[in-house]
């Protein structure tokens, strides 16, 4: 295999590897076996017209036409003249894609859902970056600024990605840009052939210290390389962590690990547990309100309502704008008593997560910035980064005062209400349906059901509140609660709501705070310590009703407080309640969704690919496309003019040395271009060429102040041969292999060099300034030429008079 058809593989290989990186931003993966074919086809076409050969424009213009055409033939088929050659229609069609992806990742968390938009977006990415490496690393034989477009791809990935194992996809990009690097060097090598293969006389000439040569740089370079990625992989295990998670100042929910011993179903909420457990009570907010009694003044932030054995997350739900006035809430009737208060909220500046704490549930929020709204939760979400940082917010919400006999009466739920919120994996061990089922026995209804749950975590089940509970993993973590009865709130909750749903009662996981102390001035003061989750029930009438499963924390709601159905609960002091029985807005008992909330797609639905996940700030994409913009940027304002001069040189010295097809009328340009070659490379590790020396003097002074190895000065005393044949010869005859003495020339002056005259010859080569005194002498051709032209014009009429 040649070397360009070598490093035409790593090339490809490391846009492979890189692209990986996006795996867990869409789901399903089967995109990426796709983007893959693709890639290899556009690689086969840039290896078949390198061969050909065309030049180096030529060879992109055809990768880049293939590349439409693949995209046309996979997305625009039936768009496309012949199903593949796309015209007006086929781009039309690439446009209207385009715009339904941008819409799709505008509602959808990561992951999202693989529809055709996003799949162009995604798969049409990895080529356009596949042929930007391919391009730099093969077609121009730089492997070292190919990173740059290898770099904006991971970045993009890293940016917007949540995943735990997002180590694996840095040594993935990492390990392909270093096998891209090494190709280029090995094929460098190659190039020197004799002396460094330690093959031929000049092997042997050179003696045993140019044949340990061969193995030196490469050697060096995986060295260098497996340090790099060690220390790199090494680095994030040991430094401390910067994020504080959810009741924290981290970013939302973040994804825990569910070490030091707890449930691994509490995984998201592992910072749940170290805010319990602070040395000092951090200030999270302070808070006034219009009422006095603040005992079931829960700040909600979200709710988990999806379960797969071993977690609870928040499902993937539609987010819109937020409205002024919030929706009714869902399966709330006018007969449930209730009453509207205020409250304005100042989180402190240190607190930063993506969703806002609120009383629920919440009918009105007035707060500046950037957020969203989730219908089905009743939450708002930060948008393009926004978080809760020193927010001042004021919120109007409902207090519901449900009774026992409305809960003990409540009719069956929808059944899209039962089939989304009863779902239980069926790796939930068997010990939690039948725990609940045996505390239950006897209830004659699912209101009495839920609160013999909450009296056997709370009171009969002689289970014990700690903060410190060691108490197992994976999908039997329920299980080893139930069995040592030993946990904190985030157990008790999950707990509960997984055996409510084991006996057909929806059910729900919120986390948030609880109300918090009062203080002297009247307000309330909301600390780390005052975290907390707790279950929430669905009864049809009454809506998601608040229970209080863990001993010693919160308050016990009024409506659990009596096992007698028919006894309604007296009224605790509340702000003047309403208690008019007229018809409400929200849905009635036989109605699972208003025409309201149809509208603002908040109904419940079977299918929940969509969107408020852990790390959702409206829409991944956008995030995305301001990254790569901003990548981009700074590469087209910042890097691109500073690499102009080596893409200058790098560009004359392929034009110089491109020896096919030349012919004896072309022997001088050949070899005048190949010399002028040398002297450009010794001028750029600033030996300054002197126009009044022979060819010979020139290449003895050449020679002498480059230090050249011998082989070095064989190749330049070869070309300052071939130079005089041509000065001086009256038919001067073509020497072959002057392409490679050049190039053998410009390697020694690499090896010999100091780093430092190395990346100086590289992107500020001196020779480049033969561009500022081809464009002085191009203007100055150009003036002169203006010149004549006018003076012949101002002299002709008065030579015709004559």
């Amino acid at each position: 295999m040649s070397g360009r058809a070598r490093l035409a593989l790593c090339a490809a290989a490391a846009t492979m590897m890189t692209s990986c990186a996006l795996l867990p931003l869409v789901s399903p993966a089967t995109w990426i076996f796709q983007a893959w074919f693709l890639l290899a086809v556009q690689t086969g076409v840039g290896a078949l017209t390198r061969r050909v050969p065309l030049a180096r424009p030529l060879t992109v213009a055809a990768q880049a036409l293939v590349t439409l055409m693949l995209l046309t033939l996979v997305f625009a088929h039936d768009q496309a003249v012949a199903g593949i050659v796309p015209g007006p229609e086929a781009f039309q069609h690439f446009s209207d894609l385009l715009q339904a992806g941008t819409d799709d990742v505008g509602r959808y968390s990561i992951p999202a859902p693989l529809s055709d938009g996003i799949r162009l977006m995604v798969v049409g990415g990895v080529l356009v970056i596949g042929l930007a490496v391919d391009t730099l690393a093969v077609t121009y034989r730089s492997a070292a600024p190919a990173g740059l477009p290898l770099l904006a791809l991971y970045s993009v990935a890293a940016g917007l990605s949540n995943d735990g194992v997002g180590w694996l996809w840095f040594l993935l990009a990492a390990t392909g840009y270093l096998m891209l690097l090494l190709a280029e060097g090995r094929d460098r090598l190659a190039q020197w052939g004799r002396v460094f293969g330690g093959s031929g006389g000049a092997a042997r000439a050179s003696g045993p210290e140019s044949a340990g040569g061969a193995v030196a740089p490469v050697s060096t370079g995986w060295r260098i390389g497996a340090v790099a990625l060690v220390v790199a992989l090494f680095v994030p295990f040991v430094m401390p962590s910067l994020g504080a998670g959810l009741l924290g100042g981290g970013r939302g929910l973040g994804n825990g690990t569910g070490g030091g011993g707890t449930i691994s179903a509490v995984n998201p909420l592992v910072s749940l547990r170290d805010s319990l457990n602070v040395d000092e009570d951090r200030t999270v907010m302070t808070y006034r309100t219009n009422t006095a009694q603040t005992q079931d003044l829960y700040l909600r932030i979200v709710s988990l309502d999806d379960f797969d054995g071993t977690a609870w997350k928040p499902a993937q739900r539609h987010i819109v704008d937020v409205p002024k006035t919030f929706p009714a809430p869902i399966g709330l009737s006018g007969q449930v008593r209730r009453a509207t208060i205020q409250t304005s909220i100042a989180a402190a500046d240190w607190y930063a997560q993506d969703w806002l704490p609120m009383p629920y549930p919440a009918s009105k929020v007035n707060i500046n910035g950037s957020w969203r709204y989730e219908p089905v939760g009743r939450t708002l979400v930060g948008d393009h980064g926004q978080n809760t940082r020193g927010v001042r917010y004021q919120v109007t919400s409902l207090m519901v005062e449900p009774t026992a006999q409305q809960l003990a009466n409540a009719p069956e739920p929808s059944p899209a209400m039962k089939r989304e919120y009863t779902k239980v994996p069926e790796s939930l061990p068997a010990v939690v349906a039948a725990t609940a089922r045996k505390v239950t026995a006897g209830s004659a209804n699912r209101y009495e059901q839920a609160v013999k749950l909450q009296d056997y975590f709370a009171v009969s089940g002689n289970f014990r509140y700690n903060t410190q509970v060691q108490a197992g993993s994976g999908s039997t973590a329920i299980a080893n609660f139930l069995k040592d009865k030993e946990g904190f709130c985030v157990h008790f909750s999950f707990a509960m709501a997984s055996m409510a749903r084991t006996l057909g009662i929806p059910a729900r996981v919120a986390v948030g705070f609880t109300p918090g102390t009062p203080q002297a001035d009247g307000s309330m003061s909301v600390g780390l310590r005052d975290a907390h989750a707790w279950p929430e029930l669905y009864f049809e009438g009454v809506g998601w009703t608040r229970f209080e499963p863990t001993p010693s924390r919160g308050t016990v709601p009024s409506y659990t407080q009596t096992k007698t159905p028919g006894n309604d609960v007296p009224a605790a002091p509340k702000p003047s309640f309403s208690t008019s029985a007229a018809p409400s807005t929200a849905p009635s008992a036989g109605e699972t969704c208003s025409a309201q909330l149809r509208r603002m797609a908040a109904c419940p639905s079977q299918s929940s690919a969509v969107a408020v996940g852990p790390q959702d700030d409206g829409g991944f994409w956008s995030s995305a496309v301001w990254l790569t913009l901003a990548v981009l940027l700074v590469v087209g304002v910042v890097l691109l003019p500073l690499l102009l001069p080596m893409l200058w040189r790098l560009r004359v010295r392929a034009v110089r040395l491109g020896g096919h097809g030349r012919t004896e009328a072309d022997v001088a340009a050949y070899t005048l271009g190949a010399w002028l070659e040398v002297t450009d490379s010794a001028w750029d590790y600033g030996i300054v060429p002197e126009e009044s020396q022979t060819p010979r003097k020139a290449a003895e002074r050449i020679v002498a102040l480059g230090h050249l190895d011998p082989l070095a000065a064989v190749s330049v005393h070869r070309l300052a041969a071939a130079v005089e044949q041509v000065l001086y010869a009256p038919h001067p005859r073509p020497e072959a292999g002057l392409a490679n003495d050049a190039r053998r020339v410009g390697q020694a002056f690499w090896i010999s060099a100091s780093h430092p005259a190395r990346l100086r010859a590289l992107l500020a080569p001196r020779s480049a300034v033969r561009v500022i005194w081809a464009a002085s002498a191009f203007m100055t051709t150009l003036r002169t030429r203006l010149s004549a032209r006018r003076q012949s014009l101002f002299h002709r009429p008065s030579s015709q008079n004559g």
